[in-house]
């Protein structure tokens, strides 16, 4: 299989180049890497590299873009979805997301054409999977969104389509190569990867030690309740996860920050604070509440500002931070949770990922 450039860090290519007789030294694969991740077109000028690797990349490799097949800007807010066409014809999503730091941006990245997760909630979810990216899929989604951005892309969060630790490995490669100083150089702390809760998963990522943040998607933490919005959790009970949460916690240290997403009459009363309460007594929290996105008429509505004030002055008894996340872009159906590979202009008739 040909390797494409995107999905390298430079010691791979090195690597890769020597398998195939070429005499490459790794600053070469370093300068090759960098010059590619740049944007730049060819091969590096100012300090060039010998002939033979040049020819050797140019043959062995690939260095294509992703098709962009669809932008749309919510005039609202400025969030930006991106729909990309993948070489098989499937489709993936990107959200250029503006920062409150102006001329600051971050890249909403997908690791799957569509999910195997079903959570009730979420229009990705209803897709189902049709396949998981490779990490240079990922990481040309970042590359494009970048490229294209009018000011500085400092960080990227896996929160588009797909459950990223059901893409385990791609997703720990790409975020690799974004933070890599020949790669996306973002911070590695600038890096949050996103998941509903796959226990194995996340004891494993404790265990790895890796630098990127890990959001956990809780939503509910009552049992029969968080099995009907996130089928994930008949798998793994939610003292399960919470157990997994807290041996992530203890490797990684600081707060763990835990997603909500606020359903107006669902999860906003005070059993659910009782039940995140005792199920994390003795961990550091971060929650965040994000309002539901469903462009159903018969979904999930978003609580009332009253509903959503009561719940908030519930969860103090929990002693942690409480932030109100924005969502941005449902006009253009950009919002956590409304990402489904849907083309709103001209485009194909169909545009859903295809079945696995």
């Amino acid at each position: 299989m040909t390797p494409h450039l995107h999905g390298l860090l430079p010691e791979d290519l090195a690597s890769f180049l020597r398998s195939h007789d070429v005499n490459v030294r790794d600053a070469e694969a370093r300068r090759v890497l960098a010059h590619v991740f740049g944007g730049k077109e060819g091969f590096p000028t100012a300090r060039p590299v010998p002939k033979a690797v040049e020819e050797a990349v140019a043959h062995l490799t690939q260095r294509t873009k992703l098709e962009i097949v669809e932008r749309g800007t919510d005039p609202s807010d400025g969030f930006v979805k991106y729909l990309f066409r993948l070489p098989d014809g499937a489709f993936a999503e990107a959200v250029r997301i503006p920062l409150e730091k102006a001329g600051k941006f971050t890249v909403c990245l997908s690791s799957q054409a569509g999910c195997a997760m079903g959570c009730d909630f979420c229009a990705t979810g209803r897709l189902g999977l049709a396949r998981s990216l490779e990490a240079w899929e990922i990481v040309a989604q970042f590359l494009a969104v970048r490229d294209e951005a009018p000011g500085e892309v400092t960080g990227a969060v896996y929160q588009g389509q797909g459950e990223p630790l059901h893409n385990y490995a791609n997703v720990l490669r790409a975020a690799a190569i974004l933070a890599h100083p020949c790669g996306g150089r973002i911070s590695a702390k600038a890096i949050t990867i996103s998941t509903v809760g796959l226990v194995p998963a996340i004891r494993r990522y404790a265990s790895e030690g890796h630098p990127y943040r890990l959001i956990i998607s809780m939503t509910s933490a009552i049992e029969e309740r968080r099995k009907r919005l996130l089928p994930v959790a008949s798998a793994w009970s939610a003292r399960e996860l919470a157990d997994a949460v807290r041996t992530y916690q203890q490797s990684a240290g600081g707060r763990v920050t835990i997603a909500w997403v606020v359903m107006g009459g669902i999860n906003t009363g005070e059993d659910e604070v009782a039940a995140l309460r005792e199920l994390f007594a003795g961990v550091p929290l971060r929650i965040n509440l994000i309002d539901v996105n469903d462009a159903r008429p018969d979904g999930y509505r978003r609580a009332s500002d009253e509903e959503l004030a009561a719940f908030r002055d519930a969860l103090r008894v929990l002693e942690v931070p409480v932030v109100r996340r924005y969502s941005g872009g449902a006009a253009k159906h950009a919002a956590c949770g409304m990402l489904a590979a849907e083309v709103t202009q001209s485009g194909p008739a169909s545009s859903s990922p295809r079945p696995a």
